[in-house]
């Protein structure tokens, strides 16, 4: 019996020898495969992070472009409302000159039509005398 004993155990010792040899193989397959995979990811991801880098670059100068536009944009703004208030405060100046003037030249007909009127009296009182 006891020799049945030791022949199972030695059965089992090989079986499990067996399995433990060939579950072995197939990590090493496995790592093997892994070490491949990763190789050929990392060959492939380099040119896409390369390119990406040049995205970001070309991302950022379209940026910065779009700031200075920006900017520009701002002070032409700017530049265009202080042109309006310029306008504006020479149309008030040129509407406050032109009704001075008309006051004046309505004053200066006035005046004129008055010393025309005692004129054109003293002479005909003078001319009846």
């Amino acid at each position: 019996m006891d020799q049945i004993w030791i022949i199972l155990i030695v059965v089992a010792v090989i079986i499990t020898a067996a399995f433990i040899i060939t579950l072995i193989v197939e990590l090493r397959r496995t790592v093997r495969s892994a070490n491949e995979f990763l190789k050929t990811t990392e060959e492939s991801l380099k040119p896409t992070l390369a390119e990406l880098q040049q995205t970001l670059k070309s991302l950022r100068n379209v940026t910065d472009n779009v700031n200075d536009v920006t900017s520009d944009m701002k002070t032409l703004s700017g530049a265009l409302r202080d042109v309006g208030t310029d306008v504006r405060h020479v149309s008030n100046v040129i509407e406050n000159v032109a009704s001075s003037t008309a006051i004046k030249a309505s004053g200066l007909r006035a005046g004129i039509r008055a010393g025309l009127e005692v004129l054109l009296k003293n002479l005909i009182s003078k001319g009846r005398r």
